[in-house]
């Protein structure tokens, strides 16, 4: 079996807008089998799946890769090149990967109704199809219910070639991975063993550098206090040598002063506080190269208001096309203004569409919402990036408060020529904080967010004193946030028709 392997030597790369590198002397070694990258949103994970996969040429040092790589990118826009080709393949292989991820054989044609989970599944069935030798995979669970996520982990765990793997779901990065890259600019540090054996291992390094430091912190501290002392002993001397203020007929005082200086013990001070200076200057370098990581306050003070109407929508039973042959049919829908409600089912359920129809029926003021879609497009992420850009410095100021406590570094993000999705999502949501909210809808929350910013997403809405209407498989998420679920379930003997529930039980 060939040695494949990817060899990342002394690389760095710059976008043009930044300031600082966002990769920087990076040297890797991914080796057959599933790599995670992980690290905060922004930190160049997608960058450094793009370089291993030749859609980006590094501005310092080379990349080794084999011939045949594909990158899976997080967006789902566009129906992937040869999906086509897979639909009407009739050899083993492609009906063996059809069957693995569930592709059926019309979602050619009705890509543009797919929910974002089937569209991913479309993407990397046809990847793997294609058998490349590299596969690097961003976010591949994102929008994807439990059921589909069972069906990738299966599907991924088959690939035999050099697999990266940029993700938030602990249990994939845990269950697929044998080593893992830990980004936080502009270093990466390769740990053996999956996601959880990585992290152990990086909290334990972190304690033994921040006890290093704090050694190293003491031993400069005694030293300066030493060299104070010495300071001040010398100074003295200075003065007693010093014949300044010296009656002229006081040779007695002047003769003890000319034997100190003959003699060099006037000197013997000042020479102490000098041999000390190269000591203390070691130490302060000691104590600088301990790189301790730097913590930020986490959690958003959530200033949405409760609303005085009875009721934030009410809408009459009815019917919803889901595309096709396919419908969604609902009851009577309210919500009160501080209800918490989850809206779970399938992938191609209609949640959404649900979502959507919900939205066009809401008699609130446009800044009463916050709306946080499931997925918003490249040329929509350039509309928010430009808006956010055009703030007033007390709003832009507002925002980016709330993005850092999010775990994105503002200047970092208002540097970047295409953010990341889960950085435009942190960038709508604190917009829509700083509006007031009487109403917070998002669709599927948790994408493309890393693992603290989910934390903190969820300690902020907790306290949210607004109406909250959430869409996701994240069932942790659920658990901590809502009190009424609404489910969609495929009614039983009628293919393509879905039913709206309100359950007394949550997951």
């Amino acid at each position: 079996m060939t040695d494949l392997s990817i060899l990342f030597q002394n690389v760095s790369f710059t976008y043009d807008r930044a300031t600082q590198p966002l990769i920087r002397d990076l040297s890797v070694h991914f080796t057959r089998g599933w790599t995670g990258i992980v690290g905060a949103n922004g930190v160049g994970k997608s960058t450094i799946l793009k370089l291993a996969t030749g859609g980006l040429e590094p501005q310092q040092g080379r990349v080794i890769i084999p011939e045949f790589a594909i990158y899976c990118q997080q967006r789902t826009d566009n129906a992937p090149d040869q999906l086509c080709d897979l639909i009407h393949a009739m050899n083993g292989d492609a009906f063996g990967i059809k069957g693995r991820l569930g592709v059926e054989d019309d979602w050619m044609e009705r890509w543009t109704t797919l929910s974002h989970g089937e569209r991913k599944r479309a993407q990397i069935a046809v990847a793997m199809w294609r058998k490349p030798q590299v596969l690097a995979v961003d976010e591949p669970t994102n929008h994807l219910d439990a059921e589909a996520q069972d069906l990738l982990f299966a599907a991924l765990s088959t690939f035999g070639g050099v697999g990266m793997l940029v993700s938030h779901d602990r249990k994939l990065l845990d269950d697929l991975c044998h080593q893992c890259l830990f980004v936080e600019p502009p270093d990466a540090i390769l740990r053996p063993g999956n996601y959880s054996h990585g992290l152990q291992q990086a909290e334990r390094d972190e304690m033994t550098v921040q006890k290093q430091r704090t050694q190293a912190k003491h031993d400069f501290s005694r030293l300066k206090r030493e060299a104070a002392k010495r300071r001040d002993a010398a100074s003295q001397a200075h003065r007693k040598r010093s014949k300044r203020g010296l009656a002229l007929k006081d040779h007695d005082a002047r003769g003890k002063i000319n034997l100190a200086r003959v003699t060099g013990k006037d000197g013997i001070d000042g020479k102490r506080f000098n041999q000390l200076g190269g000591r203390l200057s070691q130490a302060r370098m000691k104590m600088d190269s301990f790189k301790v990581k730097k913590t930020y306050k986490m959690g958003i003070w959530m200033s949405g208001a409760k609303s005085k109407r009875n009721t934030l929508f009410n809408l009459s039973a009815g019917s919803l096309s889901l595309g096709g042959d396919r419908w969604l049919h609902f009851p009577d829908l309210s919500m009160k203004p501080d209800d918490r409600i989850a809206l779970t089912g399938l992938n191609g359920s209609g949640k959404s569409t649900l979502i959507g129809y919900i939205m066009q029926s809401l008699n609130l003021q446009e800044n009463h919402v916050t709306y946080v879609p499931q997925e918003i497009d490249i040329h929509a992420s350039q509309d928010v990036m430009a808006r956010a850009r055009d703030l007033p410095n007390e709003k832009l100021g507002q925002m980016m408060t709330v993005v850092s406590c999010l775990g994105s570094r503002p200047h970092r993000l208002l540097e970047s020529v295409e953010p990341s999705p889960g950085e435009i999502r942190k960038i709508l949501l604190a917009t829509g904080i700083a509006n007031v909210p009487h109403l917070i809808v998002m669709d599927e929350p948790t994408n493309h967010l890393d693992l603290p910013s989910i934390e903190c997403l969820e300690q902020a809405l907790v306290d949210c004193p607004c109406g909250l209407f959430l869409v996701s498989h994240d069932r942790r998420f659920l658990e901590a946030l809502v009190h009424k679920r609404w489910h969609i379930s495929e009614d039983s003997g009628r293919k393509g028709k879905y039913i709206l529930e309100m359950l007394e039980y949550l997951i």
